[in-house]
């Protein structure tokens, strides 16, 4: 079965890892804008970076077949130094006509402070006047219900904001059908450490149906493991799900959201003939 992984932070795995997901079957990555693990200084650090998201990560994927895609913002860890984000923010359209670039994120809250909510705001009406999709990251554990409801008014109070081309990821039991009830797509971020594990995210699919829910990996710095996506699906087969029901949840619920970017010009592998490296 064919699979994409709608967030998954390539720069911090090695080459390896390309090619054990093509070997388990991933056509698509898709990479976030996020932290480098320290602070960052200057706009021209991000601009470097996001020179990499652009250039050399596409190449590295596409030695192994995979096609990554990537977004671009100031991440919510960064955000409370305003005066910077501010010059990022400034500095991302130089970027969003650049090839594979879905649109603005992974913007949203880490502890759910003023600096940034007005960071996640202003990067809200970069996104609105550019015409792009958006991807959010909501807090970690004791944080992220009142973040993710903090991040879902200030959405819905701009009616410029396409719910059905904007992603909340991150989601869990207790803030999913918030998210689905918005309009918005969900995604399940598979984690040994804190958000889903393939079980609930499986349990989220039995209790709230697969339509708007995307699943992925994440993929980081951390403990993280970049083929937790197939651990899913094998889930979900243990369990006695449908091949369809489980293909739409990895592969053409990420399709469907990616193709409302005019920066995704993936053609699926059913089209052009080729068949999958492996069976999942």
């Amino acid at each position: 079965m064919y699979y994409i992984d709608p967030h998954i932070h390539m720069v911090s795995r090695t080459t390896d890892d390309y090619e054990t997901l093509a070997k388990m079957g991933c056509v698509v990555v898709s990479e976030p804008a996020f932290w480098a693990g320290y602070d960052r200084g200057s706009v021209d650090g991000f601009r470097d970076y996001f020179e990499q998201l652009t250039t050399f990560e596409s190449r590295r994927a596409q030695s192994y077949g995979i096609r990554h895609y990537t977004w671009l913002c100031i991440n919510a860890k960064e955000a409370e130094n305003v005066s910077l984000s501010r010059e990022v923010i400034a500095m991302i359209p130089e970027f969003l006509d650049r090839p594979g670039v879905l649109g603005i994120g992974e913007i949203g809250l880490n502890k759910n402070t003023k600096n940034e909510a007005t960071v996640f705001l202003e990067h809200l009406d970069l996104a609105a006047k550019t015409d792009e999709q958006i991807l959010i990251h909501t807090p970690h554990l004791e944080d992220k219900y009142q973040g993710t409801r903090m991040i879902l008014d200030m959405l819905n109070d701009d009616r410029r904001i396409d719910p059905t081309r904007t992603l909340v990821d991150h989601v869990e039991e207790h803030t999913v059908r918030h998210v689905l009830d918005s309009g918005f797509w969900a995604g399940m971020t598979l984690y040994p450490v804190s958000k889903c594990t393939p079980a609930r995210a499986a349990d989220i699919v039995e209790m709230c149906g697969p339509e708007r829910l995307l699943v992925n990996s994440a993929g980081d710095w951390g403990p993280s493991k970049p083929t937790a996506v197939p651990d899913f699906i094998l889930e979900m087969r243990r369990r006695g799900h449908s091949e369809s029901l489980i293909r739409r949840v990895v592969y053409e619920n990420p399709l469907q959201f990616f193709q409302q970017s005019r920066g995704f010009d993936f053609e699926p592998p059913e089209a052009s003939g080729a068949t999958a490296a492996t069976a999942i």
